[in-house]
């Protein structure tokens, strides 16, 4: 990796704060499952986008004065005998050297030396209330700063997630070719699901299916706990207990996604257990399928983000109203909102560092519109557990299908195509 281009980030991002400021970012610490057995380490999404460096206990700080700018960096030591237990560290030395700061220090000088940066700065801003301990700490350092001068200006702090959300919003070349990567991963994953489910006999036969194909291919780790809801479990819509067994007769759920040098993918696919739908599970399926793809379209420059959203409700509402699990004029019906029993969620967030990438959804007082370089997942769903009052045959269909979608200056590209979403492709691919 060309580490010039997180120091282009971080030069960008300066030019956007006012002058006399800092920003501050906190890199991850380590983080334990029990006793002292740690958790793979994983750098903060904002810290690594900002310096490719995934070392724990990290800071940056980027200063912005009157007409200069300049980043630092606080780092683990250099340790011998730490390093033979548990690896490279590159140090301060090595910061500068290899991944372009302007100043390093140890991080054990945080403390000491963070007050005296900060002295004379008029604003500090960081993501406010996402670590824990680091709101109090630079309320301290702020403190400390002014203090040193009695007649210098307030230190204002403010939150800075929107602006570091949203300058990560648009991807540059190299971040998408690695989310295709990760698209393309998982998308090989449940094509095996699909070909293998029948002779599946849990929810975490196939949930160890995926987590293997992942990882065999390069995805490691996952980008979020896999959902893999078979029969009414679907209906539930952040299941994770992943150990039913099946009735074959039921559909599978899955919502998996593997991250690829730390960029995430995001796929869901609802297919039979059997290699067959019945006859409601695809009425039902073939509305969702329809709203999908009609939102899909919606996804392109000047649209704003909730066109998808909206066409989505309206053919799912029509569908419901078809199949006679709505009642009504369609039009009036999708006013009232009445799909909110089948289809409570947004149909998409956006991807990239995170399976939740952490960008605004809003321009000032407008949703925003879709610009080249954004990717949106798309994901409507119907969902019909067995306490809603229905016709039986209808009780625990759940159904959802998910697809990445980047945004084009010529439209959008489905980034997870490859994997059969059409009935008819999916019973041919499990027959």
């Amino acid at each position: 990796m060309d580490n010039t281009i997180y120091k282009k980030r971080r030069i960008n991002l300066s030019e956007q704060l006012p002058k006399n400021s800092a920003l501050l970012i906190p890199g991850a610490d380590i983080q334990y499952r029990n006793a002292d057995s740690a958790y793979a380490f994983r750098q903060d999404s904002n810290f690594y986008y900002l310096s490719g460096f995934c070392e724990q206990e990290s800071l940056i700080v980027i200063l912005k004065g009157d007409d200069s700018c300049s980043s630092i960096v606080f780092v683990p030591p250099k340790d011998k005998l730490k390093e033979i237990w548990d690896g490279y560290r590159a140090g301060p030395i090595g910061a500068v050297e290899q991944y372009l700061f302007d100043k390093s220090y140890d991080n054990s000088e945080i403390e000491k030396l963070m007050p005296e940066i900060l002295k004379g700065c008029e604003q500090v801003l960081y993501p406010i209330g996402k670590k824990n301990g680091f709101d109090q700490l630079v309320i301290d350092w702020t403190t400390d700063a002014r203090s040193k001068d009695r007649h210098s200006k307030t230190i204002n702090i403010l939150d800075a997630s929107s602006l570091i959300g949203n300058a990560r919003l648009i991807k540059d070349d190299h971040e998408i070719s690695l989310i295709r990567i990760a698209c393309d991963i998982s998308a090989e994953a449940h094509i095996e699901a699909m070909k293998n489910v029948k002779d599946a006999d849990s929810e975490q036969d196939i949930e160890s299916l995926y987590i293997h194909e992942f990882s065999k291919n390069g995805g490691r780790f996952q980008a979020y706990t896999p959902i893999v809801a078979s029969g009414e479990n679907a209906c539930v819509l952040h299941y994770t207990e992943n150990n039913k067994k099946f009735n074959k007769k039921d559909l599978l759920l899955v919502d998996a996604g593997c991250e690829y040098e730390m960029y995430a993918s995001d796929i869901t696919r609802t297919y039979p257990i059997s290699g067959k739908f019945s006859k409601e599970q695809l009425e039902i399926y073939e509305i969702v399928l329809e709203a999908m793809n009609t939102a899909i379209d919606k996804v392109k420059v000047g649209n704003n983000i909730m066109e998808p959203q909206e066409i989505s409700e309206k053919i799912i509402t029509k569908g419901l109203v078809k199949l006679g699990l709505l009642e009504g004029d369609p039009e009036k019906l999708h006013k009232e909102g009445a799909f909110k029993d089948f289809y409570m969620h947004k149909i998409g967030h956006w991807l990239g560092l995170d399976v939740h990438d952490a960008c605004d959804y809003m321009e000032g007082d407008e949703f925003m519109k879709y610009k080249p370089g954004m990717i949106t997942t798309i994901e409507p769903g119907i969902y019909i557990s067995s306490s809603m009052d229905v016709d039986d045959k209808w009780k625990g269909i759940g159904v959802r299908i998910e697809d990445d979608i980047l945004v084009t200056k010529e439209g959008n590209e489905n980034l997870t195509k490859k994997v059969p979403s059409k009935p008819d492709e999916i019973e041919s691919l499990m027959s």
